[in-house]
């Protein structure tokens, strides 16, 4: 599997590698991430638009994640015995917290193959079993919770605020990009805590700033069967 994450790399990336990053947080969770020593000058245009079209989301660990996964290991009680999705899952390592903190099925799902293989790989890294899903449509039954992290980058996702309640029970949010806390109006804050991207992308420093977000369902809504297609990546 590593061998087909370096593959997959290379899609993107012509040079850099990927090497077993131990996460300085809590969560005592190893990735495969790409190497400090990725480029970071001006690109080949043919590079560049390789990244533009498949940016390898899932060969960093984003601040987001880190956070909600060091959050989810401070409490296990928050996934213990539960059916957990994350979603846009990325590296998978929010949802290797899940698993390592006693999850009875973990679900990640992601758009990308690449960032699935990614998932499974990191999965077997931290010896924890991880189901693999590639739309949230092809979910087989409701999860009790679902769990996502730097999943509103882009302004128009964040009307599944309210329609992810048609798939779990409960949703937590880890968030570095909106800084409008009213667009949560419906969910609880219940931490602020700081990250930074590994490897370093030297982002904003307002992007480490990261905000969990948590809201019960009181009760389960139909499902609506023209429903939009949710594609995202983490």
């Amino acid at each position: 599997m590593p061998d087909r994450l370096l593959e997959n790399l290379r899609q993107t990336v012509a040079s850099g590698s990927l090497t077993e990053t131990m996460l300085p947080g809590c969560s005592g969770i190893t990735l495969q991430l790409i190497s400090e020593d990725y480029p970071r000058g001006p690109l080949p245009d043919e590079e560049m638009l390789a990244i533009l079209d498949r940016p390898a989301y899932w060969a960093f660990c984003w601040a987001s994640g880190q956070v909600l996964a060091d959050f989810l290991t401070l409490h296990p009680e928050i996934c213990r015995g539960k059916s957990v999705l994350d979603l846009g899952a990325g590296s998978g390592v929010v949802a290797i917290a899940a698993a390592k903190t006693g999850a009875s099925r973990v679900i990640a799902c992601d758009i990308d193959p690449h960032a699935l293989d990614a998932c499974e790989a990191n999965a077997r890294l931290n010896d924890v079993t991880i189901e693999m899903l590639d739309n949230l449509e092809h979910l087989d039954s409701r999860v009790d919770l679902l769990i996502a992290a730097d999943v509103l980058y882009d302004r128009d996702n964040l009307p599944w605020l309210e329609s992810l309640q048609e798939y779990a029970d409960e949703v937590l949010i880890a968030d570095s990009r909106i800084r409008d806390k009213s667009l949560f109006n419906q969910y609880d804050l219940i931490d602020e805590l700081k990250a930074t991207t590994i490897p370093d992308l030297d982002e904003l420093k307002e992007f480490g700033d990261v905000s969990i977000y948590r809201r019960h369902f009181d009760s389960m809504p139909a499902r609506e069967a023209d429903k939009a297609v949710i594609t995202i990546n983490e």
